[in-house]
């Protein structure tokens, strides 16, 4: 599912809602979630999941065409965990 089709989903379950509003819902929703993992803060909810970020530390790896050696750098990298719910849910258990 993409952005365009959950807008589209919630517009059916909620006729009463306009489409453009349900839009900016679910954007201001992505964007608190993006800059909270800006900031280096945890966003958990609750029977979904949790992001967080996680710290890669320089490494040295290989260029795969010519076998070379390349520095890798440090960087931190978005890390989501599924919730309890979630996985049994998607596992069938639910």
């Amino acid at each position: 599912m993409i952005k365009s089709e959950l807008i589209e989903k919630l517009a059916e379950d909620n006729p009463h809602l306009y489409q453009k509003d349900l839009e900016r819902v679910v954007n201001t929703v992505l964007e608190e979630i993006t800059q909270a993992l800006e900031r280096g803060d945890r966003v958990e909810l609750r029977g979904f999941g949790a992001f967080s970020v996680r710290n890669r530390p320089p490494r040295q790896g290989r260029n795969p065409r010519t076998g070379d050696p390349v520095s890798v750098k440090e960087k931190h990298v978005p890390f989501f965990k599924t919730g309890k719910e979630l996985r049994e849910r998607v596992d069938g258990k639910a």
